[in-house]
């Protein structure tokens, strides 16, 4: 009993010194593996990941008609998800296209008005230039008769002394003076032949001048009644418009969430239905000590490990380095100038972008904590 009592002694004595350099080099190992990982890698648990998330909200107000949604349904992008009532909208979209027929008969019948304007502004213009030929024709007559006038007043001169030679008759000295006289009362009409046509061409100029004020007007119309039409035109854009404004689309593919709407219910324009959490691309936002990232840049690779599947890995890199920490941007920001400083190390969020969200065997989701390790050697 006695020797079984001291080889154990003895057993104890020779174990206890190796267990405790199993021991010492485990623990030397572990620190060594800490050191040589965190001289080549910055860590935090800080982290999510994070998507777009959508909020669909109505242009216009109305009492909802339908909803073709459910909670946490997937729709693509162009589905419709809502319908307002839109039967207003329809009428009013109605009675802009009604107006504008009526706008286009306007300018129409305007339009007519500006043919009529032209046809009697022709027929002025061919008054005018008659008018003009009857003048110079009746100039031309009085030149022609004051001709007349001298050769019959010369006639007459001779005449009048071979009568008084008793050289000439006295049928002859009449003859010589009728024509003489003759020729002058033709002159004298023929003036007043030029003072009618005068008198026709002055009356047409003011009629032409008439005419041209008239299709001045009916220009004026013109142009307001092509811009009545572009008027009603845009009314009816308008209208169409507001009538696609009640039916909502999906802006993105996604998932719907937060659906807080139901069939009748009265909504306003900007209110805030349900969310799309649109998962197209997926990134981390990673809440980095202010002493980590001194060695940060864009491009570096990361390994990320999402807490919700445990032991995989997934392929990330750095996109960008906010350019101020995260207290920046609270709501209520510190001031440390008001005397009560303390310092505290800050957060500096970086973006980095998911190389491998889209496989289907690991469905990630917006919020998710993961841990990230950038390689910064």
């Amino acid at each position: 009993m006695e020797e079984t009592s001291q080889e154990k002694k003895s057993s104890k004595k020779i174990l206890m010194p190796i267990i405790g350099l199993v021991i010492v080099l485990a623990a030397a190992y572990f620190a060594y593996t800490k050191i040589a990982y965190a001289r080549h890698n910055e860590d935090t648990e800080n982290s999510q990941i994070e998507a777009n998330i959508v909020p669909i909200a109505p242009r216009i107000s109305g009492y909802v008609d339908a909803v073709f949604v459910k909670e946490n349904q997937r729709v693509k992008k162009g589905d419709t998800i809502l319908k307002l009532d839109d039967r207003d909208l329809k009428i009013r979209l109605q009675q802009a296209i009604i107006n504008a027929k009526s706008a286009g008969a306007n300018v129409s019948v305007v339009r007519s008005n500006v043919s009529s304007a032209d046809a009697s502004a022709n027929a002025v213009s061919t008054s005018i230039l008659t008018a003009q030929a009857g003048i110079e024709t009746a100039k031309a007559n009085v030149e022609a008769a004051k001709v007349r006038v001298w050769n019959a007043t010369e006639n007459f001169k001779r005449y009048e002394q071979l009568f008084k030679q008793t050289s000439a008759t006295q049928a002859q000295y009449d003859g010589a003076l009728a024509e003489k006289q003759s020729a002058e009362k033709q002159v004298q009409v023929l003036e007043k032949q030029v003072e009618v046509a005068q008198a026709q061409l002055k009356a047409a100029q003011q009629q032409s001048s008439a005419s041209r004020t008239q299709a001045s007007g009916i220009g004026t119309q013109v142009s307001l009644a092509e811009v009545g039409m572009q008027q009603r035109q845009t009314e009816i854009e308008f209208a169409e418009l507001q009538l696609s404004y009640a039916y909502l689309i999906a802006p993105c593919d996604g998932f719907v969430s937060k659906k807080n709407v139901q069939v009748g219910q009265l909504v306003n324009p900007g209110q805030t239905l349900m969310s799309i959490v649109d998962d197209a691309q997926l990134w981390i936002t990673a809440n980095f000590k202010e002493t980590q990232i001194e060695k940060m840049k864009e491009g570096q690779d990361v390994e990320v490990t999402v807490d919700a599947y445990d032991g995989k890995k997934f392929k990330g890199k750095i996109e960008s380095i906010q350019a101020a920490t995260g207290s920046k941007f609270s709501l209520l920001p510190a001031d440390n100038a008001t005397g009560n400083f303390v310092k505290v190390v800050q957060r500096i969020p970086v973006r980095i972008a998911l190389l491998d969200d889209k496989n289907d065997k690991f469905e990630l989701r917006a919020g998710m904590n993961v841990t990230v390790a950038v390689k910064v050697k």
